[in-house]
């Protein structure tokens, strides 16, 4: 056999036990570990946006709710500071007037009798007068009404604005700036003819 038929066979020999051992790398099964790659998924939290419709809703089932909602929770002492003043004034301007219109009422249907004989306040004192104080008492009563009402709606109000501006946000450097300056103008003198003045000016900058 001559040498070049043997370098033939040798290749020939070679590159099949090659292709026996790709093929065979190539047909091993991988474990499931191996097979993939391991990660960790990371998500954005999501990030839920203020609703001043929700400060509203809270208020006004619970005042002072809406308040919390928006952090604002310093604000619950004033708010329920206000309804109990304004509650307590209602409250004692109702009792008298319906003290003074009992009294009223049945010292015109008693030819004068007092229905309180044993309060002396009362009961010396002229129907005339009775039915005075029942008039004052009533129109403090229905102001106190209207205030009690005010408040309620301040603190709805209040939730709901401050629901709108939970997230603006303004920057800590806030400056007033005042600049004064000059500004010309032309003018008119009989003697001097046309002329150029200056008036004094002021602007205001501000930022935030």
């Amino acid at each position: 056999m001559s040498i070049t038929k043997r370098v033939g066979i040798l290749c020939l020999a070679l590159f099949c036990a090659v292709s026996v051992k790709v093929q065979a790398q190539a047909d091993t099964v991988l474990p499931a570990s191996q097979g993939r790659v391991e990660g960790t998924v990371h998500r954005m939290p999501e990030v839920k946006e203020h609703s001043a419709k929700k400060a509203l809703i809270l208020s006004a089932v619970l005042p002072g709710a809406g308040q919390v909602y928006n952090r604002q929770a310093w604000k619950i002492p004033i708010i329920y500071a206000a309804i109990g003043g304004v509650g307590y004034y209602t409250y004692s301007n109702y009792t008298q007037m319906k003290l003074y219109k009992e009294e009223y009422l049945y010292r015109v249907n008693n030819n004068g009798a007092s229905l309180h004989p044993n309060d002396a306040d009362i009961s010396n004192a002229p129907t005339s007068n009775i039915y005075n104080m029942y008039e004052t008492y009533n129109k403090t009563f229905q102001l106190s009404v209207i205030i009690a009402a005010a408040v309620y709606g301040i603190n709805l109000l209040d939730a709901y604005v401050f629901g709108h501006l939970f997230d603006f946000q303004i920057s800590d450097d806030l400056s007033l700036n005042v600049m004064p300056g000059l500004n010309p103008y032309t003018s008119w003198n009989p003697t001097s003819g046309l002329g150029v003045s200056f008036a004094p000016t002021a602007g205001i900058r501000l930022t935030f």
